[in-house]
């Protein structure tokens, strides 16, 4: 059914603000409802094309929305701002949605289901208390280095650090002793909540086909599973893998004018979690331990030999992601390059 009216919603936690336009751009109404009206205002409005900007609360909006027969599209914030007249306000950014919407060129963002979002709170918790535990961590080293105590950085130093607060003959206050040992309590009351988390993570990976499918590529872990599913669209939305890794921000950003082709370094466009764990999950390829398993002449060893480390594992990164995107629109498993080529 085709749809004769576009509806840009300013979202807000109890106001918001719509604008109404043809299909041709012509104003047809603006309107400023609280939350109940704004859902029994939607629910009378014939088929519609609702767009908003992907914020807080936009994807839950998205599939209420979905359900009353609108057709929605989220729409990222930065691709909004240009077209906002002068002065910025409620009705302004509900209008600036509507025009950028009705750009032929214009991208929009993908919305989440309840349990893709379900899985990125997981996430996040679980990142949430790794921090907690690192600035505690931190905190407790810089407590002994006020007594001449240099600890490395490292949660693997806290059995150091133990010793150092238990030694005999010590010469640290028994208030500083006190102060870090509730530290010490601390970090190892976040590692269990940690490590629940990572336990709920990995039973998660076993659950689904994609989670176990991406596991099968070298360095991709659940952590790493768990973020693909939970941040990144719909594979199919991709041209290619080389998009799904441009989307990433695995690619060199382009200073390029006048027909002279000028590249830097990545962009980090895109989702920041997912191109972390590919960064690391790719380093750890080529830590000692991992280079034992890096097949003679292929490209990764004629890489690691010729280029330094953290440009390897960029790059060994953004293969990673075109493999992601292979697997995932293929449903097909991770295969050795010898074994693929023997097949």
């Amino acid at each position: 059914m085709t749809k004769d009216i576009m509806i840009g919603v300013d979202l807000a936690k109890n106001v918001f603000q719509l604008h109404a336009a043809s299909m041709s751009g012509q104003p047809q109404y603006r309107k400023k409802l609280s939350r109940q009206s704004f859902v029994r205002f939607m629910a009378e409005q014939p088929p519609a094309v609702v767009v908003m900007e992907a914020c807080g609360s936009a994807h839950y909006w998205a599939r209420e929305i979905a359900q009353l027969g609108h057709e929605v599209k989220l729409i990222a914030a930065q691709y909004v701002k240009p077209f906002v007249k002068r002065q910025k306000n409620d009705a302004a950014d509900a209008e600036a949605i509507v025009v950028a919407a009705q750009r032929p060129e214009m991208r929009f963002v993908e919305p989440k289901s309840a349990e893709q979002q379900s899985r990125a709170i997981l996430f996040r918790a679980r990142e949430r208390l790794v921090h907690q535990r690192t600035e505690l961590v931190n905190a407790l080293r810089a407590c002994l280095y006020e007594y001449g105590h240099a600890v490395p950085q490292g949660g693997h130093q806290l059995k150091r650090i133990e010793e150092i607060l238990h030694a005999p003959g010590s010469d640290l206050p028994d208030l500083m002793r006190e102060e870090c040992r509730e530290l010490l309590d601390q970090i190892a009351e976040l590692t269990v909540r940690i490590n629940a988390r990572t336990t709920k993570i990995k039973a998660l990976g076993a659950q689904t086909d994609t989670a176990r499918r991406l596991q099968t590529i070298p360095g991709v872990g659940p952590l790493t599973a768990l973020a693909v599913e939970a941040f990144a669209p719909p594979m199919e939305s991709f041209k290619c893998g080389r998009d799904f890794a441009a989307w990433l921000g695995l690619v060199p950003r382009q200073f390029s004018s006048g027909g002279k082709e000028r590249l830097g370094r990545i962009s980090k466009a895109g989702q920041s979690d997912i191109r972390r764990l590919l960064i690391i999950g790719a380093m750890s390829r080529l830590n000692w331990l991992g280079r034992k398993s890096i097949p003679e002449d292929s490209w990764l060893a004629r890489m690691v030999a010729r280029k330094p480390r953290m440009l390897v594992a960029i790059a060994l990164a953004n293969k990673m992601a075109r493999m992601i995107w292979a697997l995932m629109t293929k449903n097909e498993d991770y295969r050795v390059p010898a074994q693929a080529v023997a097949g």
